[in-house]
Formats: structure tokens, sequence, C-alpha cells
């Protein structure tokens, strides 16, 4: 599948904006990269890359409107909250993709969950076409931590404290997937803004998560414990002071206790196409030595 026209990527060298600038690269599908910073451009090889546009999010306004001039195809992988100045910024008669996060759906909404709110109203009010798509937690990008900071996690602890002992379910999406979602709803003539949700197939536990990553990783399962929240949320206070250890925020603890499990009929009806398993996922992230 490949973009009918030339595609401006906001935020081309961030995890999710390079994976799709290398995915669109593969189908030669045309993309202008729209970056802050020269320097994390140039160390990359897209042959049907313009040259990359500067324009800081933060900035003057009408830096980016100079580099959205024209466009018909926009894609922006900038944190959700930069949505008003885009469409401030860009041609009332483009086609917008976003993304999102499914943070909004938290009870402990944080700056992140906030910022995805508000960007969120401000689209679907607007009279822009175009999809917002909510990714739930990413896992296989490159630079993407948050596997591997668990891994790291399981490998230094005897035992896994969660809340609840890791019944709250979780639906991570393989990275190769959001950028298929990205692609799949570039080839889609919206009418109207839309929101939707992007996810795994199916909602499992944190504990099988755990039990999952330590079978892909090769690591030995460790034994999960339930532990009350406050506890937890003391004790992530103190990771940043304990130099083995990730640092884990309070809020993070929080949102462990609550279900984060979606219907993802929606997606698979509107960008036709069904999302690869988490055991192919972690398989991707931790390829076996064949003999």
């Amino acid at each position: 599948m490949v973009a009918r026209d030339l595609v401006h990527i906001i935020g081309a060298t961030g995890r999710s904006g390079l994976a799709l600038c290398k995915a669109l690269t593969q189908l030669n599908s045309p993309i202008q990269p729209v970056i802050r910073n020269q320097n994390h451009w140039k160390t990359q090889d897209f042959p049907t890359a313009q040259k990359a546009l500067i324009a800081d999010l933060d900035g003057p306004p009408s830096l980016l409107a100079q580099a959205l001039e024209g466009a018909r195809s926009i894609v922006s992988t900038a944190h959700a909250r930069h949505i008003p100045q885009i469409l401030a910024a860009g041609p009332k008669d483009a086609t917008y993709i976003f993304l999102g996060s499914t943070r909004k759906y938290t009870h402990w909404p944080d700056a992140h969950g906030k910022g995805v709110i508000a960007g969120e109203k401000a689209f679907l009010q607007s009279n822009q076409k175009g999809v917002l798509l909510h990714p739930t937690m990413i896992y296989g990008a490159e630079g993407e931590n948050n596997v591997q900071r668990l891994a790291q996690l399981l490998k230094i602890l005897p035992i896994i404290p969660l809340p609840k002992k890791g019944q709250s379910l979780i639906q991570p999406i393989y990275q190769s997937d959001v950028t298929k979602a990205m692609i799949h709803a570039l080839s889609i003539e919206w009418s109207k803004p839309e929101s939707l949700v992007i996810a795994g197939p199916k909602a499992i536990s944190y504990a099988d998560f755990v039990h999952a990553i330590c079978r892909a990783a090769t690591l030995p399962q460790r034994p999960i414990i339930s532990i009350p929240p406050w506890v937890l949320v003391q004790l992530a206070k103190l990771s940043r002071f304990i130099p083995v250890l990730p640092t884990i925020s309070p809020a993070e603890v929080q949102r462990l206790m609550e279900d984060k499990a979606f219907d993802i009929t929606p997606m698979q009806e509107k960008l036709q196409f069904t999302p690869i398993s988490l055991q192919e996922g972690l398989a991707k992230l931790y390829p076996r030595e064949r003999g």
C-alpha cells in the first residue's frame, strides 16, 4: 500500500516518525521530513526524501506554515498536544494523520495524557479531515525501552511485585503495526476528523506479559507476588536513587492497576489489517539463533 501524495512527516527523527520514513521509502513513496534539528536527519539515507525542512513546533508559527505550504498529506508523530499549532499552520484541504495515546483513558492523568485529550478535542472540533490514532503501549521500536526496562528488572529482581498480583490487563502493539496503521490511514479518503484506538490483537494480564518477556529473552521465570499499591508507589519514589534499577514514577505504578483492554474491531474494519500477536512481536524483538 503506497501513499498517493508526497507525505509531510512531522517528527521524522522520532521513533515512530523514523519507522514511518523507512517504511514509506521501502514502498518508493516520496516523503518530506519536517524536523527540529537538521543534524538529526543528516545521518539518515532516504532516496525518496526531499531535503528536510526545519520547524520547531514550539517555535515561530511562520516556520511551520512555510514547511507545510502546499502539503496534501501530513503525518505528525509529535505529541498530540501540538495538534492545534499544526492545524493552524497547515493547509485547510490537507489530510492529517496524528498519533495520540490511550493514556487519555487513564484515571491517573499526567501532562502526557492531558495533552492528548486537549489535542484530540482541538482536532475533533476542527473541520479538517483525517484521523487521530491512539496506540496502546508501543514496543519493538528502535530506541523503545518499555520491554527492555522490564527485562532489566527481571534480570535483577528475584520476585516481581505487582498490584493485584499482575491481573490487570495490557494490550501492547508492535511498532511495525503502528507504522502499518499510519500507512493504511494515508490511503483512506477521510471526510471528517476521526479518532481511533490501535492496539495488539488481544489483552493479556501483566503477569502473562512478564512471563512472555521471560520466555522471549530466555530469562528464568520470576514469581509474581501481590503487593499493596501504596507500597509500590513508595518503592517507585526510591528507584531513581538505585543505579541498577530503571526509574519508575509513582504514576506508572498507579496505572498498573488499570485495565487497558480495547476492542480492535473498529481498527480492523477501518484500516483493513490485523496486528501481530505479542508472541510474534517478542520473537522479532528477541530473535533466537537458529542452529
